[in-house]
C-alpha cells in the first residue's frame, strides 16, 4: 500500500514541474586555489517559461552543479514577466539594449520558425513564440545578452492593452 501512495505523490510533482519548461542558458565553473587545491564552484544562468506567453530568467550559484541549477530555475520562476504574442510571434519590432549587448527582434510569418541563437532562442521557446526574426549586435556576453532581451520584452506593446488606452477595441487598431 505504501509504495502506491509514494508513486501516485511522485507522479503528481512531476505534472506539476512539467508546467514550466527548464533551459540551461550558461553554466560557468570558477575555481579558488586554497592550501588543500583547488575548489570548484558553479554559477547558473537558466530561462524559465510555460510556453503560454510568462517567462523568465535566473542566475544561481553553488559549490554543486546540481543546486546552483536548482537556485536559479527557482529565482527565475519568481522574476516571471509577460510576453505578448500575436498569432505565434512578437507583436512588432524592437530593439533592446544592456550595457554593450544589443538585441533586434523581428516578427515573422508563420513558418519561419525562431532565428535565434543560443540564450535568445532558449527564451523565445521557453515563452511560446514560434516565428521570430533576431539579431545580437555587440558583445556576445550570455548574461548581458538574456538581460537585453528581457528589456526587449519589457518594451514590448500588447495590442488589448494599446486599444484599451486609445478607447478603441482591437479589430478597430488592426483591421
Amino acid at each position: 500500500m505504501e509504495y502506491s501512495r509514494d508513486r501516485d505523490r511522485d507522479r503528481d510533482r512531476n505534472s506539476q514541474e512539467k508546467e514550466f519548461v527548464e533551459k540551461l542558458v550558461k553554466l560557468n565553473r570558477t575555481a579558488k586555489v586554497v592550501k588543500g587545491g583547488r575548489r570548484f564552484s558553479f554559477s547558473a544562468l537558466t530561462v524559465v517559461g510555460d510556453r503560454k506567453g510568462n517567462v523568465g530568467y535566473g542566475f544561481g550559484k553553488a559549490n554543486d552543479v546540481s543546486e546552483a541549477i536548482r537556485k536559479s530555475i527557482e529565482k527565475a520562476k519568481r522574476n516571471m514577466v509577460r510576453l505578448p504574442i500575436k498569432n505565434g510571434t512578437i507583436p512588432h519590432e524592437i530593439i533592446g539594449l544592456f550595457k554593450s549587448s544589443e538585441v533586434l527582434l523581428k516578427p515573422a510569418c508563420s513558418g519561419t520558425g525562431i532565428i535565434a541563437g543560443g540564450p535568445i532562442r532558449a527564451i523565445m521557446e521557453a515563452g511560446g513564440i514560434t516565428d521570430v526574426l533576431s539579431k545580437s549586435i555587440g558583445a556576445k556576453n550570455q548574461y548581458n545578452v538574456v538581460k537585453a532581451t528581457f528589456q526587449c520584452i519589457s518594451l514590448l506593446m500588447d495590442g488589448k492593452v494599446v486599444a484599451k488606452n486609445r478607447g478603441k477595441s482591437l479589430k478597430e487598431l488592426w483591421g
